[in-house]
């Protein structure tokens, strides 16, 4: 199995319907073998049902429960996931018209990194933003690319799963520990995935700057002055996300 795609759920039918509709995008291409695994937070909006009815459409397995949040729904995902490599598409998340190209690439890689492509932003007013993957070194700031177009080796995942401590980075917790632990970054040509803006991370910037720069001291080991000239830069930016966000 190449590739598993990861879907996190809670009360958000219309959202896993956008995001399985998508996925004709990867399976255009019948050389591509994945699955898609959806973690539902025990939902009671029609969810469970809408998955059922697929009966295993694209390799689906689901499993509907609660659980500890966004993150600990993602550890479930991973393990369950067979694939080498994993990406986290959640509910409302859509594979980009092109992604097969992008995905075609990882067929021919060997090595475990981290394969990182573009993503388009939507803020809601009908306009989108490319978010272009930046080199591997941008880790020691921020995410070097949008976590929804990141391809994880699933070997990293299994040893280095979601730290469920950090309540709004812990994802990139994660991609810091496998940078760290010998997982380069690489970036690969292409669009991979859009999203809507208005997440957890952009709601809550300020509790996202201050787990980051613990993600910075604690697993990147940075200085603490770097720390805190990143905690600023990243709180002015994330400010104006939020603030362009509102105004939608």
């Amino acid at each position: 199995m190449l590739l598993s795609v990861i879907t996190v759920a809670f009360r958000n039918y219309e959202g896993v319907v956008k995001t399985w509709q998508s996925l004709r995008n990867l399976a255009g291409d019948p050389s591509l073998n994945f699955e898609w695994i959806v973690v539902d937070g025990g939902s009671n909006d029609g969810t469970a049902e809408f998955l059922e009815k697929l009966n295993g459409e694209y390799n689906l397995r689901y499993i509907s429960e609660k659980d500890r949040g966004i993150y600990d729904a993602m550890n479930k995902g991973i393990d369950m996931a067979q694939g080498r490599y994993a990406i986290f598409l959640n509910s409302g998340d859509i594979f980009h018209d092109d992604v097969a190209q992008f995905v075609r690439q990882l067929v021919r890689v060997q090595d475990n990194a981290m394969y990182m492509g573009d993503a388009l932003l939507d803020f809601g007013d009908g306009n989108k933003v490319r978010r272009t993957a930046k080199p591997g070194w941008y880790i020691y700031h921020s995410l070097p690319a949008s976590h929804q177009a990141i391809f994880f080796p699933m070997s990293g995942l299994k040893t280095y799963p979601y730290d469920l401590q950090y309540r709004v980075s812990s994802d990139y917790a994660l991609a810091a520990r496998l940078y760290k632990a010998g997982y380069p970054f690489k970036r690969l040509p292409g669009l991979v995935s859009e999203f809507s803006m208005g997440g957890v991370s952009t709601s809550n910037n300020l509790e996202l700057c201050q787990d980051a720069r613990k993600v910075q001291r604690d697993i990147l080991r940075v200085p603490g002055v770097w720390a805190e000239l990143s905690y600023l830069l990243r709180l002015k930016t994330t400010g104006k996300t939020k603030a362009l966000y509102n105004k939608v």
